[in-house]
């Protein structure tokens, strides 16, 4: 793959464009633009929340055709079933190790570096209401009922959700199906190659507004929250990216040399998307430009289909890294003691809590839960 990446990489220089043309430099601009925007003219920067949101769902409205064409024409067109189910039970071995290395990372490092410590807020004092749909949904969710929730009342029902867990299994068994015809399946696989470029020619021109989305995004946050707000908080926000720094280099990067390539080069082929993910604090939006670009570097359909849709559910490192600090830091804020027991017992439910809800918790919601309690 070490010689594919650079190859791809060396095609995507030529021909070589202005500067200014690229994508990630129009983002950072934008989000240059939005932070002095939102520092000088807080009103004005709050306005500009719809252009944010806009864009994350022009792109969500679109992510569920992107996986269903993905998977269905990769499946199809690789006719071996076993073959696939192998590719799915690696996937979701990686998965849960990779998870639970995240876990054990984030734990380590909140108790290494008490980051919550000298806030000694008062538990009573707090407003509990913020999580507590969240506590109570959390607490009555049982394994079983998430595995249910993955199955779709009816096959329109998993689009109109946009649930990816439901696209996917649909789309699974859709494949399945077209795969087991054999060649009478191929005039239904081709119109449906047609529709993923027609899908994917979709997600280039919504790409364009990418800098105004991550303008919109950038502003809002500046202007509502201040960058004054963050100062309480810097400790724990610096420590987090830190972290998720040293995990990325660390550990997917003795992963990515084990695989033969490095991390650096992939890091930098996927620039543009990582600004994006920061700047728009949502990582839905760039699934479509990945996917894409993984194929490039040589991946199969039915491989990049699979693991990546199941991945933003499932290999949430990200999330995981944040709960784990995150709560710590609560603990250590308000004074509370955590025993190894308590700590083990976070790790252990922490895995279906994030694969339920921590894509609904994007960084607006983060300051939005911390900045009133923690920042006086």
């Amino acid at each position: 793959m070490r010689a594919t990446l650079e190859e791809t990489s060396k095609s995507e220089k030529q021909p070589k464009k202005a500067f200014y043309r690229n994508l990630w430099v129009q983002v950072l601009a934008a989000v240059a633009i939005a932070i002095v925007l939102g520092y000088f003219r807080p009103n004005t920067a709050v306005a500009m929340r719809p252009l944010g949101d806009a864009f994350i769902r022009l792109i969500s409205m679109i992510i569920t055709l992107v996986i269903f064409c993905t998977v269905v024409t990769g499946i199809a067109g690789m006719g071996n079933l076993r073959k696939v189910g192998r590719v799915g039970g690696k996937a979701l071995l990686y998965f849960e190790i990779v998870t639970t290395l995240a876990l054990i990372f984030g734990i380590a490092v909140g108790n290494l570096i008490p980051t919550g410590a000298g806030f000694n807020a008062n538990p009573s004092t707090l407003d509990a209401a913020a999580v507590t749909t969240y506590a109570g949904q959390a607490k009555a969710q049982t394994v079983t009922d998430f595995l249910l929730q993955m199955i779709p009342t009816t096959v329109v029902d998993a689009f109109a959700r946009g649930s990816i867990l439901s696209v996917v299994l649909v789309s699974l068994l859709f494949g399945f199906a077209l795969a087991s015809m054999g060649a009478r399946c191929k005039p239904l696989v081709d119109v449906i190659e047609a529709l993923t470029q027609a899908v994917f020619g979709i997600v280039n021109i919504l790409m364009r507004f990418a800098p105004i989305g991550a303008f919109g995004a950038m502003a809002f946050t500046i202007g509502r929250y201040g960058l004054g707000s963050l100062g309480p908080l810097a400790k724990l926000i610096l420590t987090f990216w830190a972290t998720c720094i040293v995990f990325v280099l660390l550990v997917m990067g003795a992963i990515a040399w084990m695989a033969g390539f490095s991390i650096i080069k992939f890091l930098k082929y996927i620039k543009e998307e990582i600004v994006l993910v920061l700047s728009l604090s949502s990582s839905e939006p760039v699934l479509p430009m990945l996917m894409a670009k993984l194929e490039k570097l040589g991946c199969s359909k039915a491989l990049v289909g699979l693991v990546m849709p199941t991945g933003y559910t499932f290999n949430t490192d990200g999330s995981c890294l944040y709960m784990a600090i995150a709560a710590l830091f609560v603990a250590q804020a308000t004074n509370t003691h955590l025993t190894l027991t308590q700590q083990l017992s976070i790790f252990a439910v922490a895995t279906l809590v994030i694969a339920r809800w921590a894509r609904e918790l994007d960084a607006e919601t983060l300051q939005r839960r911390l900045e009133p309690d923690f920042s006086q």
